[in-house]
């Protein structure tokens, strides 16, 4: 039986020294230019020396057109080197595996943060949104390669694709949302293939040993799961990735729609081949009990959230009880700006309902 004090080792890259990751969180703390904030530096080395083997970034954008909100970190530009280059340090300095996830918002990019229209596979009216050229997609595919490279110079372990959540890559994949004739939509096959050249890309001009991982919603935004089952093995396929990261928003729910009759969601994951490929689930890990039980479900990591936030030592405090939960919400600013969120940070979590609560302070 694995235990979450296990290592877990990769095809490339180095070994997370116990199976708990950071899972890449929105927090609004990056600086207007994209360039890394101390707040967002004193956010992620905070869980790093908090025990987490696995420290991942907040969704970076690889193009300034493809952001997704204020305060986002950037990749797209060598201006943001010295910061990525001081927050892998940082990160690494704890032993903890150093990882960016890199992200192009799509059809979802507020058009009046980006000034201009959003783009996307297709057109899509509602959105507001245009249909990218076939030399476009070229360019995409460049943006996210050219943004892996950054983060090797930088001294990241590796990068994480975000392909969920329909953001672009996402909306690539998608049957639903993806109505293209070109090479890249299509048969399942020609809609991966956009996610399948960035890693071929990254494989090509990152260090042999660079880690590289996709992060897919096995469910929801126009996405059939069986649609993404057959593209998690393509994943595996490959033999160029070392992590698929489910986000599942609850590790234990039952599979929607009649096609897989309620069977467990992560189960039709973990019930695939996927040789020496790890395998993250995200949803719904509150407790130390929670953590064991995704892991006897057949995970190998466990991609921590909410517990991250009102914990940054969450996996120190679960080596020393096992029973132990996350901080009860609401949690009070105070605490929570102990926990290395900065003012950005705590604005963000204050529209989660029932996650801040009042001042712990007398007055």
């Amino acid at each position: 039986m694995s235990t979450p004090f296990d290592a877990v080792t990769f095809i490339h890259g180095p070994a997370m020294k116990n199976r708990f990751m950071v899972s890449p969180l929105t927090n609004l703390q990056s600086n207007p230019d994209g360039t890394l904030s101390d707040d967002e530096e004193r956010w992620l080395t905070m869980r790093a020396e908090g025990g987490f083997g696995l420290t991942m970034t907040c969704a970076s954008h690889v193009d300034p057109r493809g952001q997704g909100f204020p305060g986002q970190l950037g990749c797209f530009s060598d201006d943001h080197l010295p910061g990525l280059t001081r927050l892998a340090a940082g990160i690494r300095a704890q032993g903890s595996v150093a990882i960016v996830q890199l992200h192009h918002a799509g059809r979802r990019a507020p058009a009046e943060l980006i000034g201009m229209a959003p783009v996307a596979p297709a057109d899509d009216a509602k959105a507001g949104a245009r249909r990218l050229t076939t030399a476009e997609v070229h360019e995409v595919i460049e943006s996210f390669i050219a943004a892996a490279v950054r983060c090797d110079v930088a001294g990241f372990d590796g990068v994480e694709l975000h392909s969920a959540h329909d953001y672009l890559l996402c909306e690539f994949l998608s049957a639903e949302f993806n109505d293209r004739t070109d090479d890249y939509g299509g048969s399942r096959a020609a809609r991966f293939r956009i996610v399948e050249e960035i890693i071929s890309g990254i494989r090509r001009r990152c260090r042999p040993d660079f880690h590289v991982g996709v992060r897919l919603s096995p469910e929801r935004f126009g996405l059939a799961t069986a649609d993404v089952m057959d593209a998690f093995e393509r994943l595996v396929a490959t033999g160029m990735v070392d992590l698929i990261d489910l986000s599942l928003w609850d590790v234990f729910k039952a599979a929607a729609g009649e096609e897989f009759a309620s069977r467990p969601l992560l189960e039709l994951f973990t019930g695939l081949d996927r040789g020496a490929v790890r395998l993250a689930a995200a949803g719904h890990l509150y407790s130390g009990p929670d953590v064991q039980r995704a892991l006897d479900r057949g995970a190998d990591i466990v991609a921590i959230g909410r517990a991250a936030i009102t914990n940054h030592d969450f996996p120190l405090l679960i080596q020393a009880n096992p029973t132990t939960a996350m901080r009860e919400l609401p949690v009070a600013r105070e605490t929570l700006a102990a926990e290395g969120l900065g003012p950005a940070f705590l604005d963000y979590m204050s529209t989660w309902r029932g996650f801040v609560g009042a001042s712990d302070v007398p007055t």
